[in-house]
C-alpha cells in the first residue's frame, strides 16, 4: 500500500513546504491538495512550491473539477508542473463540490467530467484534441504520462472510472463499503474490456494516532463532508440501490455551511455520531491503525490518503513514518 497526504490550503506557504518535506522524509509517496479557490489558497501555486520542496512525491489535486477551471487551463498548469517536477503530477478530479457550491453553482455532469478527463490527459501528453469545435495542441509537452484519479461513489461515476481512469478516489475508510464500491469498479473495468486491477483504488480519509475520543472530535467533520455526496446519491438513485451503511446516517442532517467546510469543530458535524466517525476514519492507537489499514488493503485499497487537517499534523506524519508505514510494508512483504 502507498501512503499519501492531503492538505487543506489554509496553511501559510512556509508550513505547506515544511509539511511536504516532512511527509516525504517519513515515507509518504503522494501529496495532494484540496482545490477550492474561494475558500482557500490557490492550489496550483502551492503545488509549485510542493514540487520544488520534494524529490519523489507524486503530486496532484484531490480534487479539482472541470468547471471552475476550463480543461485546457488545467492541462497547461499540469503540463508545466510536470516540467518542473520531472513528471510527478497526477490529476485528481470530480464533478465539483465546495469549489462549485460556494459559488452558488451545482456540480457538473458526468458527461462533462468524462470529456474534460480526455481533453486534459491528451493535451498534457502532447496529443491534439478537438474541444468545443476547435483543435488544440500543446507543442511543448508530451514527455510524461498523466495518471487520472476520479472521485465518486455513484454507479455512473464508477462505470465511467472503470472505462477511462487510472485511479478511483473513495472518500471514506470503511472496509465493507470499500469492498462494495471496488466490486462495482471491477465490473466496470471488465465491461470496458480492461484487465482486472487497471484502476487503482485510493481511500482518502482523516487519520489520528492517539486516544480515540480525541480522534473522534478532531475528525467528526469528515462524515459531514461526505454527507454532501451521499445526499446527491440519495436524490438520484433509489435507496435500495445504495447500502444503508452509507446512507443511513444522513437522516438527521439539517444543512451544510461550506464556509466551515472540512473544519475541526464545525457545526456541520452536529448530526454525526461516534459509530460513523469510527467507520469512516482511522482512529486509535498504532495497533488499531495497523489493523484497519490491513483491512483496507485486503478490501482492495492501493493507497491510503490521510486528510491531514485535524491538528498535530507534524506529529501525525512522524507517527505514521516511524510506527505505521514501515510495519505495514513489512507485513505486506511477508
Amino acid at each position: 500500500m502507498d501512503f499519501g497526504f492531503t492538505l487543506k490550503p489554509e496553511n501559510d506557504l512556509k508550513r505547506t513546504v515544511d509539511l511536504t518535506k516532512r511527509a516525504e522524509a517519513n515515507g509518504f509517496s503522494y501529496g495532494w491538495l484540496f482545490d477550492s479557490h474561494v475558500l482557500w489558497r490557490e492550489a496550483y501555486v502551492l503545488l509549485t512550491l510542493m514540487a520544488q520542496a520534494s524529490e519523489r512525491l507524486r503530486l496532484g489535486t484531490c480534487v479539482t473539477n472541470p468547471a471552475t477551471r476550463e480543461p485546457s487551463v488545467t492541462a497547461s498548469a499540469l503540463a508545466v508542473l510536470d516540467e518542473l517536477s520531472g513528471g510527478r503530477m497526477d490529476l485528481g478530479i470530480g464533478r465539483g463540490d465546495s469549489a462549485r457550491r460556494v459559488l452558488g453553482k451545482p456540480p457538473t455532469t458526468m458527461k462533462t467530467l468524462e470529456e474534460a478527463i480526455s481533453v486534459i490527459r491528451d493535451l498534457v501528453e502532447g496529443r491534439a484534441v478537438t474541444f468545443e469545435g476547435t483543435e488544440l495542441v500543446f507543442p511543448w509537452t508530451g514527455k510524461w504520462k498523466l495518471p487520472v484519479w476520479v472521485a465518486g461513489y455513484g454507479p455512473m461515476a464508477l462505470a465511467m472510472t472503470g472505462r477511462v481512469a487510472d485511479g478511483l478516489i473513495l472518500q471514506l475508510a470503511d472496509p465493507d463499503l470499500i469492498r462494495w464500491f471496488v466490486s462495482q469498479l471491477r465490473d466496470a473495468e471488465a465491461a470496458a474490456g480492461r484487465p482486472p486491477g487497471s484502476v487503482r483504488v485510493q481511500a482518502a480519509a482523516p487519520a489520528h494516532v492517539g486516544p480515540r475520543d480525541l480522534g473522534r472530535e478532531r475528525t467528526r467533520w469528515f462524515p459531514a463532508l461526505v454527507s454532501n455526496h451521499v445526499v446527491d446519491l440519495v436524490n438520484k438513485y433509489p435507496r435500495e440501490q445504495l447500502p444503508e451503511a452509507l446512507t443511513g446516517y444522513v437522516g438527521k442532517r439539517e444543512g451544510y455551511d461550506y464556509h466551515h467546510h472540512a473544519e475541526v469543530g464545525s457545526g456541520n458535524a452536529a448530526f454525526v455520531g461516534d459509530e460513523v466517525t469510527d467507520r469512516f476514519c482511522v482512529l486509535g492507537d498504532v495497533a488499531e491503525h495497523l489493523a484497519k489499514l490491513q483491512e483496507l488493503a485486503d478490501a482492495g485499497v492501493d493507497q491510503f490518503n490521510i486528510y491531514l487537517m485535524n491538528g498535530d499534523e507534524e506529529e501525525q506524519l512522524e507517527a505514521y513514518g516511524r510506527e505505521i508505514i514501515p510495519l505495514l510494508r513489512e507485513r505486506t512483504a511477508a
